[in-house]
């Protein structure tokens, strides 16, 4: 069941959306290509700390984070990847490594690569591992706030179609 706590904004804000039933995946790729989404429209939360302090960046799942462009864009001193053990208790009705990517529901700063704006809609983890949600991209803008900028970049084997 997606988590109780993204559906009940969703369902307050009043924003349409879509529940995608998937097979089960853990990589966001694999999530992606299995909910039938192209890469380069779904959304992954990537859990980082800026200066000591959780944040969620928000990556195509096509795309790989720059962690020095994301400490500039973040006015950071110091960027690093969170690990699990850090942040699995904000998120108790999610599974671990499938949060959707409304850090502003869990405490959190949410930047976002402004990557995900080329496509007018987005897909992403709806705290499971078999579930998704689309919505329009400018709606998640609305609901979330986040910081946009880009701070990814596509690695070259996804250029040449390779997977």
């Amino acid at each position: 069941m997606p988590c109780e706590t993204l559906l009940e904004y969703l369902k307050i804000s009043g924003v349409p959306h879509e529940l995608v039933v998937h097979p089960h995946a853990y990589a966001a790729r694999e999530t992606a290509a299995k909910a039938g989404v192209p890469g380069h429209q779904f959304a992954k939360s990537v859990l980082v700390k800026l200066d000591g302090e959780m944040a969620m960046a928000v990556i195509p799942a096509a795309h790989k984070l720059n962690f020095n462009v994301l400490r500039e864009v973040a006015g950071a001193g110091t960027v690093a990847l969170a690990l699990e053990d850090e942040f699995a208790a904000r998120f108790p009705d999610c599974e671990l490594g499938a949060m959707p990517p409304f850090g502003n529901l869990y405490d959190m700063r949410v930047l976002v690569d402004d990557h995900l704006a080329e496509a007018q809609a987005m897909t992403f983890n709806a705290g499971t591992h078999t579930e998704a949600i689309t919505m329009a991209f400018k709606d998640f803008l609305d609901l979330v706030q986040p910081e946009v900028a880009r701070f990814t970049y596509q690695p070259l084997m996804e250029f040449r179609g390779e997977a």
